[in-house]
């Protein structure tokens, strides 16, 4: 062709270079291919229109999907789809290789693409080569659905920001994999930076705070919306020469800025920067792309998981109270644990209340005080939201100075007043209680309970009880239910645990296992009452029950409160002689049959390391004729105080049931059929020593077993 003379037609130009044109739009469903291009399809070599069916049918399935995905990929950056395409003849076979180089269009009246692109046999390149990795087809393919799967999965499990970056980190893409990461992240019109990975610290300072008007890619990923790909330091340097020295002196050879987006929304955008030369191919782009719409996805949830976490936490927080002052000769300790999933905040509370006036006040001036603890029903914002309304209505009630029993009542009625004032009859609630107002002088505790387990003691030498209180229904079910109130002596080196169900229930325990686990914690436990305190909640922060195991072995099915109460005077003190004396007091009404049962269980515990079974048997047989006597022969109530002293091996054991009849007791010698007259001579014939002792008003019948003597009299 000489100087001058016109060019030829572009079609004669593609025919001579083996290269054929073809359109394609979804609109219409139909293919339209020149002579060229039906050749390279297997056709006849002239002009054809064909349907979508008849153009998909010459192509491998797998690459019609691939033209699909890159089409889509092309048309959101404004970029060229380039694919590669096997061809397939009418037995199946792949008869040749072809590129597609197209421009598409999407019509967003009609929703429909429009393309206009080339096709052009190449030769298939040797899987695992450089070549081999710029095709879509062959081992590179299933190594990236591979890596897009195994990604997908590690990013969607992230439960933090900083999870999520040490994914992102992590990521080893197929063919080729960053050398240098970085996340950015937008604040008002400046940019953040999130997290970065591959570069030293403080390497991030030039990029934070950069505003979105730089003419930096990131900013412009922001601004746009569009992805940045800069294959060489020559690209970078000629489309952003102002930020080119802050990049420069990272020695990298191509970036890829991404946005991250998330409904529409550009929240950010992510850089991957490579050590070496990438062309960034519409594979690799769609790689790249696809990896940016998880992590905007898994960034998005961590940062709502992340708030709902720290509004939940500040909500108890502000809900659960400090402990107050110090309390001369008593210690406080306290733990919450809201259960592990959904908001984390429930209805279990704790509270400790001063109360006014009292006959006795320590020098802090704090006088008499009030323990609390308690559990509303559910674990939602309605039930942290009653909490509140009834831990404050507590403590009003409490400082006008009335009663436990009057307290709790007042409770009652006023929860009663809130759970059931709603729209919906289904959604009332209840709550669990226990009320325990504490002398620290004397170390008396009057206790009231709605429904709440019982509160324990510790005492000194490591004997633990659950102490039986008088309870009633739990609060805002009857409004005019009653709270009878139970006295306690706490004796010094002795502790008071009250708990929420949810420290003995979790794990998949019932009440009575929990409560054995429980129970070998406080006696086996030598520390000070925060170790204590630790020690409890780790000893039941394990599955959320007995089969779970793996990622969820840190949740639990309720909420953890735990209360302690110390009395100063225990044997880690060496100013205090190790007391050798345990104790436990029980009244036991005419009304109230059913506490003999009480009383028996009670003396069981107490003697739980009597090394003599038949001894702890005879005791509580004689136990229950000293009190069924009471009960049958007289209108009075029994007292019962059961006492363990000396030391281990030589300690004598005394059972003491106190009423006020002054009817003494007479030795009787009934006949074999008779149902009474027993109880003296079971005493004579079991216990080492025994006696009874008249009092101002009435009298007192005891007995005593010695641990030396091993087995009962004769």
């Amino acid at each position: 062709m000489r100087t001058g003379e016109p060019l030829p037609a572009v079609g004669e130009v593609l025919t001579a270079l083996a290269t054929g044109l073809w359109q394609w739009d979804t609109a219409t469903e139909l293919v339209t291919v020149d002579a060229e291009a039906a050749r390279l399809l297997g056709l006849p070599a002239e002009r054809a229109t064909l349907t979508e069916a008849q153009a998909r049918a010459r192509l491998h399935p797998v690459d019609w999907n691939e033209i699909i995905s890159v089409v889509g990929l092309a048309v959101a950056e404004d970029t060229l789809a380039e694919v590669r395409i096997r061809i397939m003849d009418e037995r199946g076979r792949v008869t040749r290789t072809v590129r597609s180089r197209s421009k598409p269009s999407y019509d967003r009246a009609k929703k429909s693409f429009r393309l206009i692109g080339t096709l052009q046999e190449v030769t298939e390149p040797t899987p695992g080569t450089p070549a081999g990795r710029t095709a879509v087809t062959g081992d590179w393919r299933r190594s990236r659905e591979a890596f897009l799967l195994d990604a997908g999965r590690a990013l969607a499990e992230a439960r933090s920001t900083a999870e999520v970056l040490r994914v992102a980190a992590g990521l080893s893409m197929p063919g080729f994999s960053p050398d240098g990461l970085a996340v950015f992240g937008v604040e008002g019109d400046r940019l953040t930076i999130i997290g970065h990975h591959g570069q030293q610290p403080g390497d991030e300072s030039p990029f934070s705070h950069m505003s979105l008007g730089t003419d930096y890619p990131a900013a412009e990923v922001v601004r746009t919306g569009r992805a940045v790909y800069l294959s060489s330091p020559e690209a970078y340097r000629s489309r952003y020469p102002v930020t080119w020295p802050l990049a420069q002196r990272f020695d990298r050879q191509s970036w890829a800025f991404l946005p991250l987006t998330v409904a529409g929304r550009t929240m950010g955008a992510w850089m991957a920067a490579f050590a070496y030369p990438v062309a960034f191919t519409p594979d690799e782009r769609s790689v790249l792309t696809t990896v940016a719409r998880m992590l905007a996805q898994a960034l998005s949830r961590a940062g709502l998981a992340e708030s709902e976490r720290e509004l939940t936490d500040g909500l108890q927080r502000s809900m659960l109270p400090t402990l107050g002052p110090e309390i001369p000769g008593m210690t406080v300790a306290a733990r919450y644990v809201p259960t592990g999933g959904g908001l984390q905040v429930g209805g279990d509370w704790y509270d400790m209340i001063p109360l006014p006036g009292g006959t006795s006040r320590t020098k802090s001036g704090t006088g008499r005080f009030a323990l609390v603890i308690g559990d509303v029903q559910g674990h939602d914002v309605r039930a942290a939201g009653l909490m509140g309304q009834l831990r404050i209505a507590l403590r009003a009630y409490a400082a006008e100075g009335h009663r436990p029993d009057a307290v709790l009542s007042r409770a009652s009625r006023f929860l009663n007043g809130m759970a059931y004032g709603v729209d919906d009859p289904s959604d009332t609630r209840f709550a669990t209680c226990l009320y325990v107002e504490a002398d620290p002088v004397t170390g008396v505790l009057e206790v009231a309970r709605a429904g709440h387990p019982d509160p324990a003691i510790r005492m000194a030498d490591g004997t633990v009880l659950a102490r039986r209180t008088e309870g009633g229904l739990p609060l805002g079910i009857d409004p005019d239910a009653d709270y009878p109130t139970t006295r306690i002596t706490l004796e010094p080196g002795e502790t008071l645990m009250l708990c929420t169900d949810g420290l003995i229930e979790t794990g998949g325990h019932d009440f009575e296992t929990g409560w054995k686990r429980i129970r070998a914690i406080l006696e086996t436990h030598d520390g000070d009452l925060e170790a204590l305190a630790d020690a409890l909640i780790q000893a039941v922060h394990g599955p959320s029950s007995h089969h779970t195991t793996g990622p969820l072995a840190d949740r639990r099915e309720d909420d953890i409160a735990v209360l302690l109460l110390h009395r100063e005077g225990d044997a880690r003190d060496p100013a205090v002689v190790r007391p050798t004396v345990r104790r436990t007091m029980l009244s036991v009404a005419q009304a109230e049959p059913e506490r003999v049962g009480v009383a028996r269980q009670q003396l069981r515990e107490l003697l739980h390391d009597w090394p003599s079974a038949d001894q702890v048997d005879s005791a509580v047989l004689l136990l229950s004729e000293m009190l069924t006597n009471v009960l049958v022969h007289t209108d009075a109530d029994a007292l019962l105080l059961a006492e363990v002293r000396g030391e281990a091996g030589e300690r004598r054991m005394r059972i003491e049931v106190t009423d006020t009849s002054d009817d003494l007791p007479h030795k009787r010698r009934p006949g074999e059929l008779a149902s009474s007259g027993r109880g003296l001579m079971l005493i004579e014939l079991l216990a080492d020593v025994w006696g009874v002792d008249p009092r101002g008003e009435g009298m007192s019948i005891w007995f005593e077993l010695c641990e030396s003597s091993g087995e009962p009299s004769a």
